[in-house]
């Protein structure tokens, strides 16, 4: 029960963390939101390894697996993030976010191709359910956007321009138009770095069982922090961060509290419970991205039919990937005829 409760807040702060994030890069870019998100994740996550004890554990870590938990943070929180940014300011949460789910099922094939893991009949279902969610989610929502309304037909070019860098007052006076394309280009990218990531974790602890969790999650920390540290030697990046606005500040600061937060109780709720009660639960972060979206940035998104019903099939499908199959057909009581279709695997070892 507890470990459940700590994964319902995971799914509810890493949504929260999304919603924030959406409104500051409505007016703030992407490196801006990383020059924050980043380092004040990074010393989150060291508060976090000190409040439980894990710093030590830094000096035991293995060689190898330490190499492999700095690669995965620069592929997470400096690429995929890159890329999970810039769809949320390309075409929303409510769009991007079905798209990167996806990272589930890329997560799958390349446990399936590289750690020959089993892949079920029940798990293809679940594979075909997120892809058809997030095609609904393309499909229906093109035509439609929940923009109120559009900046004056008085104002000059230079002036709407103006209206979407100024105070947050004015900004809400802009229509948002999603850039479709290049939004499901990016949030593509990021669901396959998100896909690779976890299989560099796993890699990391099967060559350090033991070793601490919340010490490996500082390395890779650190490592994301290190890479981007070097992307300020380049002067337009430099030029771009010093842009940023103080009311985009609080935005980004509020995100990156909130994904480290839910990223702690995420590694509690695996503390207490298995794998197969955490991931499922940790879904529901659509469903609260949907809420929360509407509630912090209405004006700014693209809610219809299609984007519910699509976001709701990609969570079935995510969940029926992520789940042991034979646990899933038990818990379900399902007649054995069925349950021995479901079980049967497609590919990985016997």
């Amino acid at each position: 029960m507890l470990g459940a409760f700590f994964a319902a807040l995971g799914a509810l702060t890493f949504a929260l963390n999304n919603a924030t994030l959406r409104r500051g890069v409505l007016t703030g870019t992407v490196m801006q939101a990383m020059a924050v998100t980043v380092p004040v994740g990074s010393a989150g996550f060291l508060v976090l390894a000190a409040v439980a004890g894990a710093i030590p554990a830094l000096l035991t870590f293995p060689p190898i697996a330490a190499a492999w938990m700095a690669g995965q943070g620069i592929v997470h929180f400096v690429i995929g993030r890159f890329f999970n940014y810039r769809a949320n300011q390309l075409v929303g949460v409510n769009l991007s976010a079905p798209v990167v789910q996806l990272q589930v099922a890329v997560a799958m094939l390349l446990a399936v191709l590289t750690m020959h893991e089993p892949f079920t009949v029940l798990q293809s279902i679940g594979a075909i359910l997120m892809l058809a969610g997030s095609f609904a989610t393309q499909t229906q929502s093109s035509k439609r956007s929940t923009a109120k309304a559009a900046a004056p037909a008085s104002l000059s070019p230079a002036m709407q321009v103006a209206t979407t860098t100024s105070r947050p007052e004015i900004e809400r006076k802009v229509a948002f138009t999603p850039r479709y394309f290049a939004g499901y280009l990016f949030s593509s990218c990021a669901a396959v770095a998100y896909g690779v990531s976890p299989l560099m974790v796993r890699l990391a602890f099967d060559r350090a069982p033991q070793a601490s969790v919340l010490a490996g999650g500082v390395i890779a920390y650190a490592a994301a922090t290190l890479v981007f540290s070097l992307l300020l030697l380049r002067p337009a990046v430099r030029r771009d961060i010093s842009g940023l606005k103080r009311e985009n500040v609080r935005w980004f600061l509020w995100a990156a509290v909130l994904v480290t937060a839910s990223q702690g109780f995420v590694y509690a709720s695996l503390a207490v419970a298995p794998l197969m009660v955490v991931t499922p639960i940790l879904q529901l972060s659509l469903i609260f991205r949907i809420f929360l979206s509407w509630l912090i940035n209405r004006e700014y998104e693209v809610l219809s039919a299609g984007v519910i019903v699509g976001s709701i099939a990609a969570i079935v499908g995510s969940i029926l990937v992520s789940l042991n199959t034979d646990f899933a057909v038990t818990a379900l009581a399902l007649p054995e005829a069925i349950s021995s279709a479901l079980r049967f695997r497609l590919a990985g070892s016997p």
